[in-house]
């Protein structure tokens, strides 16, 4: 029996090791990893150790866009089978706190997220996780589009967190995955436009194929929008895009910034009483990707550019750094 896993040992180190053989308690899972989506959050650990105030401090499995099949589950599992294709939620929480009960889950202070210092993620053949964490795809969406509903998700809660409306006109500011992503999903909750900005031609013409509307972020028009959609997290993009929406307009900063603080432009901002609202991942959103991919009104496969076997997660975690023409990266566990 095999059970190998990608490790980082230090930064840009990582090993191939041999771990036990997973086995589950009364309500987990075992799932055999079949993909996984390399997010940046995973180069940055890789690279820098460190998001904000999450530290490698040790040995790490990162990765946490995941699917894959159950093997075994749990005496007291009824949600999934044994033989069961699953998109695996990557945050547990306790589901007691304040935060938990009042059905806010991803603030619980206590949740255990895969691959965010000091827990393991999903570069492994075979992992033991809560069941409730998995959600059962149909037959014919594959394994990658199982893993990209952890990043669409993200988009998904960015468009509620903004109040997206049918009809709105979307500025989305970013032109990676996940705003690729978010500007899918303002599409399939009835934007009436959706504009994507970036400084690379290549995400610029991937979002056309995909059907927006492009724009050079550093070339911006007068156009105004209902919508802002922040997801580069570069300095600036925040304050730059808030200006560009119409009075009443609602913005969602999905992106992680890169500044400390940010310098909103509140005397010009506060006259058309806009709306800010921040992103921390995503609540209760896989049944909602998993409905949007499968009845097709949301394509992921446009985004997938690389694969990668475990042996070469190295090469797939420096990827966007080493190939301008990348989007995702897809990471194979299974020999």
């Amino acid at each position: 029996m095999s059970n190998r896993a990608a490790v980082m040992m230090g930064l840009e180190k990582i090993v191939i090791e041999e771990r036990p053989e997973p086995s589950p308690g009364p309500q987990d899972a075992v799932v055999r990893i079949e993909a996984v989506g390399v997010c940046g959050s995973d180069t940055a650990y890789y690279k820098v150790g460190r998001i904000g105030d999450y530290v490698v401090h040790g040995p790490i499995i990162l990765g946490h866009e995941v699917s894959g099949q159950v093997i075994a589950v749990g005496s007291q599992v009824t949600n999934v089978n044994v033989g069961d294709r699953v998109a695996i939620e990557p945050g547990t929480p306790c589901r007691n706190c304040r935060e938990c009960m009042a059905g806010r889950y991803h603030l619980c202070p206590d949740l255990i997220f895969l691959a965010t210092p000091p827990y393991d993620g999903a570069l492994i053949e075979k992992l033991t996780i809560d069941a409730r964490n998995l959600y059962p795809i149909p037959d014919d969406m594959t394994y990658e589009e199982g893993a990209l509903l952890e990043p669409l998700s993200v988009g998904i809660w960015g468009c509620k967190r903004a109040g997206l409306e049918p009809g709105d006109s979307v500025l989305v500011t970013g032109a990676g995955p996940v705003g690729l992503l978010a500007a899918a999903t303002a599409r399939a909750f009835g934007a009436g436009t959706v504009t994507v900005t970036d400084l690379s031609d290549f995400r610029l013409g991937l979002a056309a194929t995909m059907g927006f509307t492009t724009e050079r972020g550093d070339a911006p028009t007068d156009e105004r929008f209902d919508v802002l959609l922040e997801c580069s997290g570069a300095p600036g993009v925040l304050a730059g895009g808030m200006r560009r929406l119409l009075p009443g307009g609602r913005a969602a900063m999905i992106g992680m910034s890169k500044e400390e603080a940010i310098g909103l432009p509140l005397s010009q901002l506060n006259v058309n009483e806009l709306t800010l609202a921040l992103v921390n991942r995503y609540n209760h959103t896989w049944p909602l990707a998993i409905q949007l991919v499968s009845s097709g009104r949301v394509d992921v496969k446009p985004l997938i550019t690389h694969h990668f076997p475990l042996e070469e997660a190295a090469d797939a975690l420096t990827l966007s750094s080493r190939v301008g023409d990348s989007v995702k990266a897809v990471i194979h566990p299974q020999p």
